[in-house]
């Protein structure tokens, strides 16, 4: 029996989107106030966006997991079917990456223990003159090396930074005001203590999700068009201040 030509193509686009379908998608993101594990599982208000997002996209075969940056951000480079958040959007990483939409926008602050009154920074150039922790491979690291910035200390993960910052290993770090109180809160202290010197305008941005480059064309159209629906509805607005 001969099937029609454009029978046969409508059935091997049916079989490949099939297979694109059941290709698992792995959400990799890392511990920040917006992200962090609760009950052993990936949860924080990024998190319920792209879960939310997944689903509406009817891509219900994924996963999410926490990781260093550096980490995230080398799965998100090198492997297919991997969605990172949240992700700031450079010029460099343009072409990286398949963009899917805007979650939130954030501003990073240098902060200083407010006892260290000897920390004095009006400029960007004075605070090249402290030791400042970044996490490896993090939009904050790669700006403020283009600054000229030599006395970087290269960390995994934010909390190492924070707890540097309170031992007086370093002497600044910058940070989002959400995390810095994430992370006194779980260090039991008064974030009182602690002071923001500085605001890294160049570098407050749009919180992206993005796919990697070998994702399906056809996953990331799916994935933009659930996000941008639910953000029309306002859904993403209220998952991200706790509310469904």
């Amino acid at each position: 029996m001969t099937f029609p030509r454009s029978f046969c193509i409508a059935i091997l686009l049916a079989l490949a989107a099939t297979s694109s379908q059941a290709q698992e998608i792995r959400a990799v993101t890392e511990d920040t106030s917006y992200s962090y594990l609760k009950a052993g599982r990936v949860a924080g208000p990024a998190s319920a966006v792209v879960e939310a997002t997944l689903q509406r996209a009817g891509l219900n075969d994924y996963s999410l997991a926490l990781y260093p940056w550096a980490r995230a951000y080398d799965m998100a480079l090198q492997q297919p079917n991997v969605l990172i958040y949240l992700i700031a959007r450079t010029s460099a990483r343009e072409p990286q990456f398949k963009w899917v939409g805007e979650i939130t926008r954030i501003d990073y602050h240098l902060y200083k223990l407010r006892a260290r009154t000897d920390i004095q920074v009006r400029t960007l150039q004075d605070a090249q003159r402290y030791s400042i922790g970044v996490l490896r491979d993090d939009v904050r690291q790669k700006y403020l090396r283009t600054q000229g910035f030599s006395r970087l200390v290269v960390s995994a993960h934010n909390r190492d930074n924070f707890q540097k910052l309170l031992n007086e290993q370093i002497e600044l770090v910058p940070m989002p005001e959400q995390d810095v109180a994430m992370l006194c809160k779980e260090a039991r202290i008064d974030c009182a203590e602690l002071e923001p010197v500085y605001t890294l305008d160049a570098i407050s941005t749009g919180l992206y999700m993005a796919y990697s480059q070998a994702t399906a064309d056809e996953t990331v159209t799916r994935t933009r068009a659930a996000f941008d629906s639910l953000k029309a509805e306002g859904q993403v607005g209220r998952l991200l201040s706790g509310r469904r």
